[in-house]
């Protein structure tokens, strides 16, 4: 018990690290993109159970909301009331703890969240738990070692090379169907995330 004690007031000393972030480019249009991208997946059809993991101020809650899926978002700080405000169905909940029953979910769209993750491996085995048989996950995270230095913001404890990605995807029981590379430049310099495309094998 001692060491989930330790585990929790340090998860409690992270929260300081939280913060709100207005919808921009490039997210903007990349949002847009594999959304348009997802729902061209076989098997992908309205009326499907989607969780947004991370779903910041609900830029992708309200295009699932368009193509008639039936969204929920989890967030932690002002995000949430921000996204509760304005109708989107949000929880204040951690990635890792999710307070959701086995099999819930048809689509995981996890964007920019997983690098936040303590324990990435432990937080996709609370993903696996959560999706159905046969369901969906997105993942997109950023590359380190870039003009962006994104192992450096104070809220990014995971920013793995992309083999430890794809590894830790195969571990925890997902398909890995479809990579690609997002590259584009900002002030900066050049930038770059990665997009996974995964499955739940039935």
């Amino acid at each position: 018990m001692k060491g989930l004690q330790r585990l929790g007031c340090f998860i409690d000393t992270l929260k300081a690290d939280v913060y709100p972030e207005i919808p921009s480019e490039p997210h903007l249009s990349i949002t847009r993109q594999m959304i348009e991208r997802l729902l061209a997946k076989q098997g992908v059809e309205p009326g499907q159970q989607v969780l947004d993991i991370g779903c910041g101020q609900g830029l992708a809650l309200r295009h699932f909301l368009a193509a008639g899926l039936k969204p929920v978002g989890i967030a932690l700080g002002e995000d949430v009331l921000i996204c509760q405000q304005q109708g989107l169905d949000v929880r204040s909940m951690d990635q890792s703890f999710l307070e959701f029953d086995d099999n819930s979910f048809d689509i995981i769209w996890c964007r920019h969240a997983l690098e936040h993750s303590i324990f990435p491996y432990f937080t996709l085995a609370e993903f696996k738990r959560v999706l159905r048989s046969g369901g969906r996950l997105y993942i997109e995270v950023p590359a380190p070692d870039t003009s962006c230095h994104h192992e450096t913001n104070p809220n990014h404890y995971s920013v793995l090379g992309k083999s430890m990605w794809r590894s830790l995807f195969v571990r925890a029981g997902f398909a890995v169907e479809e990579e690609i590379d997002i590259d584009f430049t900002v002030p900066a310099g050049p930038d770059q995330y990665w997009s996974f495309f995964l499955s739940l094998p039935a």
